[in-house]
């Protein structure tokens, strides 16, 4: 029933950043069709969309990225018109680097069932986000914490 997104959102003050197209930072795997290893570079690649959030303190940013459906969707999981009876009950699971995992049932995240955009954003303001925020960030717009990973 869960699928699994183990996702580099955060990195340690000593690690490099990584490169595009050579280091994976994300990988799917659980309850899909296929196991997915992606770097930034597939993400560049796949559907990108923008959304306007305030930060907890209230500043505000625009982020890039790749809405999560999206990446379920290419790792096969059952969203759509398979998202119904029993499959309703599915989820995902974020795991950052750090440990932090948020959990999202599938229907919060599939346009059938609501219009929330969830992100998987690698910029901001049209940059890259900085090694405290990044590689990765989940960005959820209506939520009061618009943001996931790294223990925060």
């Amino acid at each position: 029933m869960g699928l699994l997104l183990n996702a580099l959102l955060c990195q340690g003050q000593t690690q490099a950043r990584p490169e595009v197209g050579k280091d994976v930072i994300l990988t799917v795997d659980g309850e899909v069709e296929h196991s997915l290893k992606l770097t930034l570079r597939d993400l560049h690649g796949l559907t990108r969309l923008k959304s306007h959030i305030k930060d907890p303190d209230g500043t505000e940013a625009e982020f890039e990225g790749v809405p999560l459906i999206e990446i379920l969707k290419l790792a096969g999981a059952k969203v759509g018109e398979q998202l119904r009876g029993k499959n309703l009950v599915n989820y995902l699971v974020v795991t950052a680097t750090d440990g932090y995992q948020v959990v999202f049932a599938l229907p919060e995240l599939d346009p059938a069932f609501t219009d929330r955009l969830v992100l998987l954003a690698d910029q901001r303001d049209q940059k890259p986000l900085t090694t405290a925020e990044g590689p990765l960030r989940i960005v959820v717009p209506d939520e009061k914490s618009a943001r996931a990973g790294c223990g925060k």
